[in-house]
């Protein structure tokens, strides 16, 4: 029997999950991109839940729906879109920009995007971009801009995000964490 995926908003209550989510995506699928500090540091400082995003109603989950009604949904994938100026970053980053965008001449940023390592490269990523690039296109956006992890810079390029440039991230004492800025046009 073949599991089904469904996406939904993510609310307050999911928030405890999503931290173990995230924790685990990190740790298991970006260990070959980032060194154990800057994963560690990342996890302390960037990487993690944006309650504002769900606040906002832009932050989406994808439930593991089992064919047997007997088994559980687990929550196996977490990401979303922001009409916010911030670029990347968790409630714990220091750099936030929550001035509203301006879908006429601004790009919807597409951020916080954590697959559970368990249910990895089963398509999941592109299920939530789609859906993402989607409701940011609904709200009017027909850009798109992220600061993509080097581990899930791979799949948006597959995507049809372009690598604009390398930014490090100051996170604790000198370390960084190198991201890619990333864009695209809406299509459709």
């Amino acid at each position: 029997m073949r599991t089904a995926f469904a996406i939904r908003p993510a609310i307050s209550a999911d928030i405890p999950v999503l931290r173990e989510l995230i924790d685990a995506s990190v740790r298991r699928l970006q260990s070959g991109d980032y060194s154990a500090a800057q994963i560690d540091s990342a996890l302390r400082t960037v990487f993690g839940v944006d309650s504002q995003l769900v606040n906002d109603g832009t932050y989406l989950l994808v439930e593991a729906v089992p064919a047997d009604s007997s088994e559980k949904i687990v929550i196996v994938a977490c990401g979303g879109w922001s009409k916010r100026k911030t670029l990347y970053g968790g409630d714990r980053w220091r750099d936030r920009q929550d001035d509203m965008l301006d879908p006429e001449t601004e790009a919807a940023k597409i951020r916080a995007f954590f697959i559970h390592p368990d249910w990895a490269r089963q398509g999941i990523g592109t299920l939530l971009l789609d859906a993402c690039e989607s409701a940011a296109r609904a709200a009017g956006f027909t850009r798109f801009e992220m600061g993509a992890t080097l581990t899930g810079a791979k799949l948006f390029q597959k995507r049809g995000y372009l690598a604009m440039e390398r930014l490090d991230v100051p996170l604790e004492s000198d370390i960084t964490l190198p991201i890619i800025h990333m864009v695209k046009e809406a299509v459709g």
